[in-house]
């Protein structure tokens, strides 16, 4: 196959992963207007149309879906293969592409990247935040993080966390003016800061529990947001009460800026997992990894 060939197929490839021809173009190293340029070169040589192009989206065409199927996979095996040639260097190294939750990037992962990256030279991890639950098959990632409880079972999984509770949190001035509730139920009379997950498709229902016994509050309120850090900030200017990580909302319960509540409801959530499609797919980088994030109590 002719070199130029092989450059178009990934760009086109590229292109169809990302649905964005500047994001595309950004992996690549090359411009948009190049990149562009590559994929109507290879539609023209085909003669048949690829991508469906507005000025918002890019999509597959039928075609565009076959070649992406037919190809993709194999250029997959390739990366594979030049991966695990890693396996005869002194040390690991490669490319490692996880997608994890705000809250888990920045008090799981990171403490352990920032000890784990300066003895790994040759390793190279990117962190993509996404609080939904992404097909990391599809999406082309290494490995996502999730609590545990929602790790689909064909999946590996490593514990790289502890479990850990929420805490519904509010500034004692929102307490003086609207009352404390006393149970979960008292909620749904409280300007409450509602969060979003986009794999729910809707707010999420606040979780307690009471003598063992699940109970779910779809709480109301002016606000909502799609992570734990906004809420935070929201309840301390007063605007209603959050329920977030308690690790998240400790530091501002500490200095007297928030008061916690219901803490007698709040059940402990099954901590961080990092899960992959396969071990035979794990090179020496994504192994090294893997053990570095591992959670020993």
């Amino acid at each position: 196959m002719p070199r130029e060939s092989v450059n178009d197929l990934l760009a086109f490839l590229a292109v169809a992963r990302e649905k964005n021809f500047t994001r595309a173009a950004a992996k690549l190293g090359v411009s948009q207007s190049a990149l562009s340029h590559v994929v109507r070169q290879l539609e023209t040589r085909l003669g048949i149309r690829l991508l469906t192009r507005t000025t918002r989206a890019v999509s597959l065409t039928e075609a565009g879906e076959r070649l992406f199927q037919g190809v993709g996979p194999h250029f997959d095996e390739i990366d594979a293969q030049l991966d695990a040639l890693t396996e005869l260097r002194d040390r690991p190294a490669g490319n490692i592409r996880i997608t994890a939750s705000d809250h888990a990037i920045k008090w799981i992962i990171w403490p352990k990247l920032q000890r784990f990256l300066p003895n790994n030279p040759d390793i190279k991890v990117e962190l993509i935040r996404e609080n939904g639950l992404s097909d990391i098959v599809t999406e082309r990632f290494d490995g996502g993080v999730r609590m545990g409880e929602q790790v689909a079972k064909d999946m590996i999984s490593t514990r790289i966390g502890p479990d850990f509770p929420f805490a519904v949190v509010g500034t004692p001035s929102y307490f003086d003016g609207n009352g404390v509730p006393e149970h979960p139920q008292d909620l749904v009379r409280h300007n409450c800061i509602n969060e979003r997950l986009p794999t729910y498709g809707g707010f999420w229902a606040w979780e307690f529990e009471d003598n063992g016994k699940e109970i779910r509050i779809r709480v109301e309120g002016q606000l909502a947001f799609n992570n734990s850090y906004q809420s935070v900030e929201a309840a301390l200017d007063g605007l209603g009460l959050a329920y977030v990580p308690e690790d998240v909302a400790l530091p501002h319960i500490a200095e007297g800026r928030l008061r916690r509540v219901l803490e007698a409801f709040s059940p402990h959530w099954d901590g961080y997992h990092l899960y992959y499609p396969s071990r035979r797919q794990s090179s020496p980088a994504f192994v090294a990894l893997v053990d570095a994030l591992r959670h020993r109590a």
